[in-house]
């Protein structure tokens, strides 16, 4: 071996030797952390002041074509009345649109057999209309009906200002944890330091009040009675101290 290659190993060996040396030091450097993880859970309600109504006209004919002819012409009526009772254009949105066939069970030339063959057509026609004064929404759904919606399939309440409703929510929620950890720091005798993380666990909108219905005739009398209540928002935290030995 030359000297060259001698020098060589010495220092490599001596380099092995600086980092064994290092390590337990390193360590020391960085000690584990202490922690605490809370959930906290904020609630928040408020009155809707806007609904959305889902309505719209089914129409049964022989043919496509006639079908189609009777639903627009119904369906024509539906949304010009619809507009006559304040809704402005802006609200108002296709949300369903389709032709089908109509199928139904006869005898084949077998005496226990059966075949499905076309006997008409159905053509449905839904619009989505947003009603921002709650007063019109009993009477809005009723001269829909009387003028030719055969089909009322939902109306749902909203809180118009979700964002400050949610606001609320997060701070309830930030206050739970908070007041949750200390309870638990006080009994283990260390107190809250730092604040490491702060999750937010999404729960969407507020809970909306669903109703359902189905018109298979025109409606008399008074408007339909329609109850808002109140919407509620649920907001969760998840939030990670760091705990310091008083």
């Amino acid at each position: 071996m030359t000297s060259l290659q001698t020098a060589a190993r010495l220092a490599f060996v001596g380099t092995l030797a600086l980092a064994a040396a290092t390590l337990p030091a390193r360590a020391q450097e960085t000690p584990r952390i202490a922690t605490i993880d809370m959930v906290g859970t904020g609630m928040a309600s408020a009155a809707p002041d806007m609904a959305m109504i889902t309505s719209g006209v089914v129409s049964d004919a022989d043919t496509a074509a006639d079908a189609l002819s009777a639903n627009t012409e119904a369906m024509s009526a539906v949304i010009a009345r619809i507009k006559e009772a304040g809704i402005e254009q802006r609200d108002i949105q296709t949300s369903g649109f389709s032709v089908q066939p109509r199928y139904r069970q006869v005898k084949s030339s077998s005496p226990e057999e059966y075949r499905s063959e076309v006997f008409g057509y159905r053509v449905s026609n839904n619009v989505s209309v947003r009603v921002r004064d709650l007063g019109k929404l009993g009477g809005l759904i009723d001269v829909m009906v009387r003028d030719g919606a055969n089909q009322v399939g939902g109306v749902t309440f909203i809180v118009s200002e979700e964002g400050k409703l949610k606001d609320s929510a997060r701070k309830e929620a930030m206050a739970d944890a908070i007041r949750k950890a200390e309870i638990f720091a006080e009994a283990a005798g260390v107190k809250l330091g730092r604040v490491l993380s702060i999750n937010e666990q999404d729960f969407g909108g507020p809970r909306p009040m669903m109703m359902m219905a189905r018109a298979e005739a025109k409606m008399d009398g008074a408007p339909a009675p329609m109850e808002a209540g109140e919407s509620s928002l649920e907001v969760r935290v998840n939030v990670t101290w760091e705990l310091v030995q008083p």
